[in-house]
């Protein structure tokens, strides 16, 4: 590189025998300069950086101008910047805003503007690492405050992704070629995959065919009062996605044309051990409650031995640890995902009310905690381009009304959650709400009245018992509708109504 006519910042962070943070200087200032010279120079590079990415904070400040000069169609030069460092105490100690002039006056940077652009950001980079290192190494030390180790893991792995991210935009940025491309590739996924299917199976091929399965990058709500089975719907959900993904792959599959999917289960109110139960009652078909009681035969042991065997490699990672905030959840389905190839295809947190937030932006306020929870479950979808199936509560207005169905703004806590959602879907059981009604039993000597009454409620029971409705109250790729299951309540198993 040539060397530049005029007086560039000198090194300040050098201290003792301490090293230099990494930086070019000299090319910060030829980059400037190019970018001043030829303004289309500077509106293909006013993307790639930001002032943050500048070791010495007068050029920050200086591209900062050029790009606030050019959002506004305004030409970028020495003479159009240089009211706007009129008062500048940085650019007064080299000369004031001659500098800019001075920038410009050599035209060394013309020619390797875009790799000076490069190099600035990956020095930027290193010198976030270094301050992450730093860090982590300041509070490792620092045994005043409660020792909390993992935290500390957690928060380091969650500031170096922030440093692996930073600058993903013009990554993110595809051409329409490349989106096509795309599009069709899903496309012929779903093809071969036998019709309906274009994101991760459900299971269910009445669900699938009203939604055409998990896409990813999207965030679904599930939503319901308790007593409804929401907790056994993701199970069964997250079950069926893991198994398909196991038999595609046996079956020589590969894994991008696989509509199942490694899946990752945070389960927040439930221990492994008890989702463990739900899943294998489910696949030896013993009631969950005889296996919890310990009320089962030799046969039935047999019968869950062989499910149990059956299912060990199944991938389905469940970390039931309590209270995790947003952060930590990204940072462990970050670290589950490197694990694993980066094929963990599907997310299943239960529920989002239990999820914390950072504590900085909710102070307190409960719908701004829900409301910065559900974003970061969106980004975390959209960061992982994989599905996140969320469960959340519902408010209890729906008690109140004679139509127990739910609806959009029945959402708990927050209108945000509907807004970031891109599928919402609400469990109702008629039954659960029939069976509460029961009227009096009706013995020997009771009027024909009692006997009517338990006999026009026995009819309605058997109406409705063991269905349930999915309502998809809400999705972005398709019509909204409701579809018709069947519920086992004893093995706590949703399944395909056959008149669908």
């Amino acid at each position: 590189m040539a060397t530049l006519a005029f007086p560039v910042p000198a090194p300040s962070n050098a201290v003792g025998n301490e090293p230099q943070l990494p930086r070019n200087v000299e090319a910060e200032a030829a980059m400037l300069g190019a970018m001043m010279i030829d303004n289309r120079l500077a509106d293909d590079l006013i993307d790639r950086l930001e002032p943050a990415h500048f070791y010495e904070p007068l050029h920050g400040r200086i591209f900062a101008a050029i790009k606030t000069l050019r959002s506004n169609d305004m030409l970028a030069t020495p003479v159009t910047l240089r009211p706007m460092f009129e008062a500048d105490e940085g650019m007064r100690e080299l000369g004031g805003p001659a500098y800019l002039a001075g920038l410009t006056g050599s035209g060394a940077g013309l020619i390797g503007a875009r790799q000076f652009a490069t190099q600035i950001y990956d020095l930027a980079m290193l010198r976030a690492l270094v301050s992450v290192g730093r860090t982590l190494v300041d509070r490792a030390m620092d045994t005043s405050e409660e020792v909390n180790p993992r935290g500390q893991i957690e928060q380091a792995e969650e500031e170096l992704f922030k440093v692996a991210a930073d600058g993903g935009v013009q990554e993110s940025v595809k051409t329409f070629a490349q989106a096509t491309t795309m599009a069709v590739k899903m496309a012929e996924r779903a093809l071969n995959s036998g019709g309906n299917l274009s994101g991760v199976t459900t299971g269910l091929d009445s669900l699938n065919a009203k939604i055409g399965g998990m896409h990813h990058s999207d965030l679904m709500i599930l939503a319901g009062r308790p007593g409804m089975g929401k907790t056994s719907l993701a199970t069964n959900i997250a079950f069926n996605a893991a198994r398909r993904w196991m038999r595609d792959m046996a079956d020589g599959i590969a894994p991008a044309q696989s509509v199942g999917a490694k899946v990752a289960f945070f389960s927040l109110e439930m221990s492994a051990d008890q989702l463990a139960t739900r899943i294998l009652a489910e696949q030896s078909k013993i009631s969950s409650e005889s296996l919890r009681m310990g009320k089962i035969s030799k046969a039935e042991f047999g019968q869950l031995a062989a499910a149990a065997a059956e299912l060990e490699n199944l991938p389905l990672f469940i970390d039931d640890t309590g209270g995790l905030s947003i952060g930590s959840l990204h940072t462990r389905v970050r670290r589950l995902q490197r694990r694993h190839n980066n094929e963990i295809g599907l997310v299943v947190v239960d529920y989002l009310q239990l999820l914390t937030g950072s504590g900085k932006q909710s102070d307190g306020n409960r719908v701004q905690e829900i409301s910065e929870i559900s974003r970061g479950l969106k980004t975390m979808a959209k960061d992982l381009n994989v599905p996140v199936l969320a469960l959340s509560q519902l408010s209890r207005a729906v008690e109140q009304r004679e139509d127990k169905r739910p609806q959009l703004s029945d959402l708990r806590e927050s209108g945000s959650i509907e807004q970031d959602a891109d599928m919402v879907w609400f469990v109702y059981r008629e039954d659960y709400y029939v069976a509460a009604k029961e009227p009096k039993r009706p013995s020997e000597g009771d009027d024909s009245k009692t006997f009517e009454d338990h006999s026009r409620w026995a009819a309605d029971m058997e109406r409705v018992y063991g269905l349930a409705e999915l309502i998809v109250a809400k999705q972005r790729h398709g019509a909204t509708g409701k579809v018709t299951m069947k519920f086992d309540p004893t093995i706590t198993r949703f399944s395909d109504y056959a008149g669908y």
